[in-house]
């Protein structure tokens, strides 16, 4: 339902989330493109998914849909997140200490299903396993 109006606006779809916070449903839908996302792309996209979802009534749940960007913080989810952020610096936080550690950064060097791979400042690499990490998201320096 969505892909066409992404693809006639040329945007991405970044993520999907159907939530439930405070008592109310939240389906959100982030979307991207290069260059970034306007205020305008979300409403173009808001409104005609609005629409979609209206004609179609599947959802039975009273709820609040939501269009946005993923934003500067967005976490690297699927392979194209890594793919497009290869050589990029990098935060990453994991579920428990790794050799004395809880979160590092660094440049992301390759990642495969199961592992990422970033260089460190002093120029080391570390394989990391996917599994280990509870999020990874591009780093920003202000």
């Amino acid at each position: 339902m969505l892909k066409p109006i992404l693809e006639e606006n040329h945007l991405t779809l970044w993520d999907v989330e159907w939530v439930k916070e405070a008592g109310d449903f939240h389906l959100r839908a982030y979307i991207d493109k290069e260059g970034g996302v306007t205020i305008d792309d979300c409403e173009t996209v808001s409104r005609a998914l609005e629409k979609q979802l209206d004609a179609q009534d599947f959802i039975k749940e009273n709820y609040i849909l939501e269009v946005s960007s993923p934003g500067l913080d967005r976490p690297l989810k699927k392979d194209r997140d890594f793919a497009r952020s290869i050589g990029k610096d990098v935060e990453i936080r994991f579920y428990r200490q790794i050799d004395g550690v809880k979160e590092l950064t660094g440049s992301l060097s390759s990642y495969s299903a199961d592992t990422v791979t970033v260089r460190l400042e002093d120029g080391s690499e570390k394989v990391l396993n996917r599994s280990d990490i509870a999020r990874i998201r591009l780093a920003f320096y202000f």
